[in-house]
């Protein structure tokens, strides 16, 4: 849940940006992701004289909202991000659209031009022209839980009111403030007490629990499947405390990896239907006596392409604001409270307790023949050696997306992805986000060279502001699922190459990070040791890999893709 704090201004009025700044900070968005533009600089003067508001410039409006996409996830709290009109808010819409698919709660907020422009129809730059100012509004309003534009007159309710509903549904909202509107003063009455995130409704919470417990009360063993709703609301502790019980074993979606420690006795690791890797695993979710989702997502790349064997309809089903048991559902019941009463429904009543099943083997360290070229194999092996407790995992789409879902991910540990939305690049802004948002969990960032060329800009952000990642770049040559699900050889699979570890010195930052090449088991060995020993610095890691190389499980995902759309393809219209 979002850390509140009591900042609260003394004097009785403050501007409308020194109200907005005010509640992100109460609502623990201290750090707040954007770019300048000649729309938002009177907002933003207003937000930056707010106790506990930081800046952090980004190099682009994308980035702000991966960052802040990021940011929101490890404080499971929210995100924010500032940008001018017209054109930055526009560049930054693909990443508010991928925080909306992945139910993450991001304030997007965008500075306009005056009201009397607006009413005029004046034709100003970052314009299109026509004199319709609600062009990107609207657009807003297709990727928002809720989209509004401020007026002084109704600040204070409009502001709080989007909070909440990011807050309540998880989702994000917009905020468009005119540059007169961002200067206005308002009352500063109702800063002086936090928000409050929404409660369940007792009466169907009570009803709820009396049905759970009727179920749960005839079972011998209860599974729980963990989607990322669970991460979204911060309730990683509350699933350790239900682990506890006799009878209980959890399962995690591949977006929420690691919710409970993959070394806890009711682990069964990642589930992701015919594609788990452990077979046992696998039954032990579908064929469970009592199955709870727990802020699942059914998607197609979190079941294994629909693969899941369970029947969803007989589960019981937690969500972020209803609940069901049966074919009766519970609105109003949040999942903070359903899972809390999951909790004391199994202290009250006993069952066997489990035999651990599902838990792959740690692998022993991979042997290193000194000269011989590095596979996909090798580098997750050893990578799984390598790993320490209290890391947070950044892993992009694509081969480092599911080559770090078959690790083991030590005691403490996180892995922050975008398997829903899979939008290539998301992970370098996120690890800014995830560096600010955690400072104590080291972020070790994997990501493909082809996604790594669409945002790498946020590296210099990451060094100047002294941070300290570990950065995989795998370098494929090209876009290797692509490669591997149709046409390897086609020419648009190609990409420039770069010379990764000369980035840093060009973003004047070469004194700030350590940086390898890695092309053979030797080389990898002595970069990670070296990684190992630099905690001062970011470390930037080079591993050269064969294009058509690919982990395992994303090897099986893409032959089962490639089968699809070769099926699809045989069938005559």
């Amino acid at each position: 849940m979002t850390d509140q704090h009591t900042t609260a201004p003394t004097a009785p009025t403050v501007t409308v940006g020194q109200y907005l700044a005010t509640r992100l900070v109460q609502l623990g968005a201290d750090h707040v992701f954007g770019l300048p533009g000649d729309f938002n600089l009177s907002l933003l003067d207003q937000m930056v004289t707010v106790d506990g508001f930081t800046w952090v410039g980004t190099a682009n409006e994308l980035n702000a909202a991966y960052a802040a996409d990021g940011y929101a996830r490890l404080t499971r709290g929210i995100g924010a991000l500032v940008t001018t009109f017209g054109v930055g808010e526009l560049s930054a819409i693909n990443g508010v659209a991928g925080s909306y698919s992945e139910d993450v709660p991001v304030v997007k907020i965008t500075g306009m031009p005056s009201t009397s422009a607006k009413a005029a129809g004046l034709h100003l730059h970052h314009t299109l022209i026509d004199g319709d100012y609600e062009h990107f509004y609207r657009a807003y309003r297709e990727v928002t839980a809720s989209a509004t534009l401020l007026r002084a007159a109704s600040a204070t309710r409009d502001i709080d009111a989007a909070l909440m509903t990011a807050l309540r549904e998880s989702k994000p909202v917009y905020l468009g403030i005119s540059a007169d509107v961002a200067i206005a003063p308002v009352h500063a009455a109702n800063l002086r007490t936090p928000l409050v995130p929404a409660r369940s409704d007792l009466g169907e919470l009570e009803r709820f629990t009396e049905a759970l417990a009727e179920a749960v009360a005839a079972q011998s063993r209860v599974t729980l499947l963990v989607g990322p709703q669970v991460h979204r609301t911060g309730l990683e502790p509350l699933i350790r405390s239900i682990a506890d019980h006799d009878g209980v074993y959890v399962a995690a979606q591949n977006m929420s990896k690691a919710v409970l420690d993959e070394s806890h006795p009711a682990s069964l690791g990642t589930y992701m239907g015919a594609f788990t890797r452990i077979d046992e695993a696998r039954e032990a979710v579908d064929d469970a006596p009592l199955l709870v989702l727990a802020g699942t997502v059914m998607s197609d790349f979190l079941t294994g392409f629909f693969t899941q064997r369970f029947d969803e309809d007989a589960a019981i089903e937690l969500g972020l604001t209803t609940a069901r048991i049966a074919d009766t559902t519970y609105y109003g019941v949040r999942l903070t409270d359903s899972l809390a009463a999951l909790h004391r429904v199994l202290g009250d009543s006993h069952r066997p307790a489990v035999e651990p099943v599902g838990h792959p083997p740690v692998p022993e360290a991979p042997e290193v023949v000194p000269g011989r070229a590095l596979t996909q194999a090798h580098f997750w092996a050893a990578v799984q050696e390598w790993l320490q407790p209290g890391t947070t995992v950044v892993a992009d789409a694509g081969t480092s997306f599911y080559g770090a879902l078959d690790l083991v991910l030590p005691d403490d540990s996180a892995l922050l992805g975008q398997p829903v939305w899979s939008a290539i690049g998301y992970t370098i802004p996120a690890t800014l986000g995830a560096c600010v948002a955690q400072p104590d969990h080291r972020a070790v960032l994997f990501v493909g060279d082809g996604a790594a060329q669409l945002t790498v800009q946020e590296l210099a952000t990451i060094l100047h502001r002294g941070l300290t990642p570990v950065v995989f770049v795998l370098n494929n040559d090209g876009y290797t699922v692509e490669r591997k699900i149709q046409s390897p050889e086609a020419v648009y699979q190609d990409i420039t190459p770069w010379n990764w570890t000369l980035v840093p010195a060009a973003f004047g930052a070469a004194d700030r990070i350590v940086t390898a090449t890695a092309r053979t088991d030797d080389e990898l060995a002595a970069a990670l040791a070296t990684a190992q020993e630099t905690t001062g610095k970011a470390v930037l890691i080079e591993v050269v890999l064969p294009a058509l190389d690919s982990p395992r499980l994303l090897t099986e995902l893409t032959q089962a893709i490639s089968a699809a759309a070769a099926k699809a393809a045989s069938v005559k219209p």
